[in-house]
């Protein structure tokens, strides 16, 4: 399971370290792709294969299943750590999420995400007065 919140920066060659907490959960190989709110979705090979035939079973005759298809996998690109446990993030993922220098690496349970340091701080700037609420609404799920 992904847990906790990194501090790291992109080089402008578009590599970044990614945290020794992650590296061997992630494995050789992974998949980065967009994700949503503007950051990235980093996933393990195996959860990747589950979120791809979940989206196989969407009906494509409908458009927002098309749609939200040809956003998730368009922009996904298999990916392996260099031997200092860098990865290289594709220039059009880095625009998508805006990652210039400062970035923010959270463990997401099954996923890890890949913030630009501002869009963190706004995002959970944003959230931060609404979690109470959010809580009370999940409450069904007995945690």
């Amino acid at each position: 399971m992904f847990m906790g919140e990194y501090q790291h920066t992109i080089d402008d060659k578009g590599r970044m370290i990614i945290p020794a907490k992650f590296r061997d959960e992630l494995g050789e190989h992974f998949v980065i792709t967009r994700g949503l709110d503007n950051c990235l979705f980093v996933y393990p090979q195996n959860e990747w294969k589950m979120i791809e035939q979940k989206l196989k079973t969407l009906p494509f005759t409908r458009s927002d299943a098309r749609a939200f298809t040809r956003f998730f996998f368009s922009g996904a690109i298999e990916c392996e750590l260099d031997k200092q446990g860098r990865v290289n993030i594709a220039a059009n993922l880095r625009q998508y999420a805006v990652l210039q220098k400062d970035c923010v690496v959270i463990g997401v349970s099954n996923r890890v995400e890949i913030w630009s340091k501002e869009k963190w701080e706004e995002y959970f700037s944003d959230s931060e007065a609404s979690f109470n609420e959010i809580a009370e609404k999940i409450v069904d799920f007995d945690l």
